[in-house]
């Protein structure tokens, strides 16, 4: 059960760890002091899921109080339940995934949340023929809303897929990124596509990399206008309340970290995504007409931002 080191996925992963380097650095530069610090790790040999990778840790910085950016390559005998729900012929079948995820908190309750991933899944062996499919998107969470940064959000989402393919993946964020049991969207949404073969190994890998390169230079300019606001104890709360939205959307509902738990993944960069501080308010409802109140009715709504 050994995928074979092909030049195409050697490809792959060399433009992983350049987009892992890439918006490490991009973050660090928002930070005075704050570093990234490296967490390589390597699957031993009697694991469940072998394999190895490196997650990227920013504890407590100046704008950032918690980033996570991994890259993994792993290998298992046999693809999990999470993975073969729509594709039941998989089930049973050995299965390579690498890919890089991305999450960071702000610790500013003007600046967003944002998360990125981009990844592509190969399964083979059985003397069945390989089958290789990408996935990935972004998409933001803000705890305020602005229209500036929503509209300039999907403006670079849209260019780096195009017209044909933006209002497909748009729709299919905001249906993923959706808290059923609150019957509320996670954020403003932004890219999602899995599965994707279209055209061939090429193509379907160059948007793939249209799309994690889009990340951070659509992200970027929203740190830069939000990481200096003025904020008190009343947005700091709001903020932890909504994180606590988002713990509860990637613990329930999250189809990547079901993956990596239900595989017998790394918990601790699995987790990594989880915010440092976060809090649950009983039936908290903000008042009508306040900013908070303007996120739920006005922001977090699928529209059409472009």
């Amino acid at each position: 059960m050994t995928q074979s080191p092909d030049p195409f996925v050697t490809r792959v992963d060399t433009w992983l760890r350049r987009l892992q380097q890439d918006i490490c650095t991009g973050a660090e530069q928002f930070e005075p002091t704050a570093r990234f610090q490296s967490d390589a790790w390597q699957k031993p040999a009697e694991a469940r899921l072998q394999g190895e990778g490196d997650t990227r840790v920013l504890e407590a910085g100046q704008v950032f109080e918690r980033g996570g950016v991994a890259r993994s390559v792993v290998r298992g005998a046999a693809l999990p339940p999470s993975a073969t729900a729509s594709r039941p012929e998989l089930a049973g079948r050995p299965f390579q995934a690498m890919g890089v995820s991305v999450v960071l908190h702000p610790r500013n309750p003007f600046v967003p949340t944002t998360h990125c991933n981009v990844r592509m899944l190969n399964v083979g062996g059985d003397g069945l023929p390989a089958v290789r499919w990408f996935g990935g998107g972004f998409d933001l969470t803000p705890y305020y809303g602005f229209e500036e940064d929503a509209r300039g959000w999907h403006g670079a989402a849209r260019e780096a897929v195009g017209e044909g393919l933006y209002p497909r993946f748009k729709r299919q964020c905001d249906e993923y990124f959706y808290i059923r049991h609150r019957d509320e969207p996670r954020g403003i949404g932004g890219l999602f596509f899995d599965d994707w073969t279209e055209g061939g190994d090429d193509p379907a890998f160059a948007l793939t990399q249209r799309v994690g390169e889009a990340f951070w230079a659509a992200y970027a300019p929203i740190v830069a206008r939000r990481k200096d606001l003025p904020f008190g104890e009343r947005e700091r709360r709001w903020q932890l309340q909504r994180r606590g939205r988002y713990v509860e959307f990637n613990l329930v509902w999250d189809r990547g970290t079901l993956f990596g738990l239900q595989s017998g993944g790394r918990t601790e960069s699995i987790l990594m995504s989880m915010p440092p501080e976060v809090q649950w308010a009983y039936d908290a409802q903000p008042a009508a007409g306040t900013p908070e109140a303007e996120l739920l009715t006005h922001y977090l709504q699928p529209r059409d931002w472009c």
